[in-house]
């Protein structure tokens, strides 16, 4: 199983470079940050900059999305530092929430995320696409290639990654939807003609090492909301019952709205209505073991990924005991 961490790319940006380079010390080997340019710092310039303070570290969004910039523009984005550092970026990319909603726009729909990710992957690995009904190609691209991973939880969106994407982001770490999300993308894989084993199976959800669960708990809480946003979405289209399952859906029942302005950070008061068992079920918690038991169950479900979101108020001790005691058993 590879390790990333998550950012977010709060100023100042020497910091952010400064965490992604202690990650890849401590045997991360991905780097992702937070894509809302409103909440935070343009991401791909400080990418650059992790780039070049790093040697072997692959860097990308978790997540952009097809809205907030034009797609070759993107594309060229991803070109560029490839062309630079040598084919070390991926795209992690969904519909959008954050980056989208708090300029007061709608999620994309899957229509638009399935030609965005065809555009920006061959932009980016140097083909000649169709985009605003026009051929284009990006001259200078040299043996480029771009990998793009998916984020998704609603059946029509994980039929897409697994008949597009290369990879599939989950956003949360219960192995229950886990299960189920994961052999979704497979089955939508095989019946596209695809081999499964060819879409690499990323979790990403908080993890927090210590010794107080209430604590570690309240410092998590944000994530049930955050995915709470999407979680919502897929009510309002499927209902509460029969497509997704009760195990994602049952928890939001008393959530009233969200305020962006906390988007990902501890404290977030539109994150009240996430109860223990369900931070304890989406993120890690608790000792280095509890952490080392969860990742083999989810490696035993087919993932090869686990990327980190780092949170909290012990973000430098969560990283080392990953670094020191975790990514070494798993």
């Amino acid at each position: 199983m590879d390790f990333g961490v998550v950012l977010q790319t709060d100023p100042p940006a020497r910091d952010v470079i400064a965490g992604m380079k202690a990650a890849e010390d401590s045997g991360f080997r991905y780097g992702w940050t937070f894509d809302s340019t409103v909440l935070w710092q343009e991401p791909f310039v400080i990418y650059s900059q992790v780039l070049a303070a790093t040697t072997d570290l692959v860097v990308g969004p978790m997540v952009t999305n097809p809205s907030t910039r034009d797609w070759s523009v993107l594309a060229s984005l991803f070109a560029t530092l490839n062309d630079m550092f040598g084919n070390r970026t991926v795209c992690g990319i969904g519909r959008g929430d954050s980056a989208s909603r708090v300029i007061g726009r709608k999620p994309a729909s899957l229509a638009t995320l399935a030609e965005a990710m065809a555009v920006v992957k061959g932009l980016a690995e140097g083909r000649e696409v169709v985009h605003h009904g026009t051929p284009v190609r990006i001259p200078w691209v040299r043996n480029g290639k771009l990998e793009v991973w998916m984020a998704a939880y609603g059946p029509r969106a994980l039929k897409l990654v697994g008949e597009q994407a290369d990879g599939f982001i989950l956003q949360t770490a219960d192995p229950d939807i886990a299960r189920w999300t994961i052999g979704s993308v497979r089955d939508a894989a095989v019946a596209a003609g695809r081999d499964p084993a060819d879409v690499t199976i990323c979790v990403a959800a908080p993890a927090y090492v210590g010794e107080d669960l209430a604590h570690q708990r309240d410092q998590l809480r944000w994530f049930g909301g955050m995915v709470g946003n999407h979680v919502a979405d897929l009510v309002a289209r499927y209902g509460d019952s029969g497509a997704v399952p009760a195990a994602l859906t049952d928890y939001i029942k008393d959530r009233e709205g969200y305020d962006y302005s906390h988007h990902g950070r501890a404290g977030n008061r539109s994150a009240d209505f996430v109860p223990d068992s369900i931070v304890d079920r989406f993120c890690l918690v608790g000792p280095a073991a509890a952490h080392v038991e969860r990742l083999h169950e989810l490696r035993g479900l087919g993932v090869d990924n686990f990327a980190l979101y780092l949170m909290h108020d012990e973000k430098e001790k969560t990283l080392a005991a990953y670094g020191d005691e975790i990514i070494p058993q798993v």
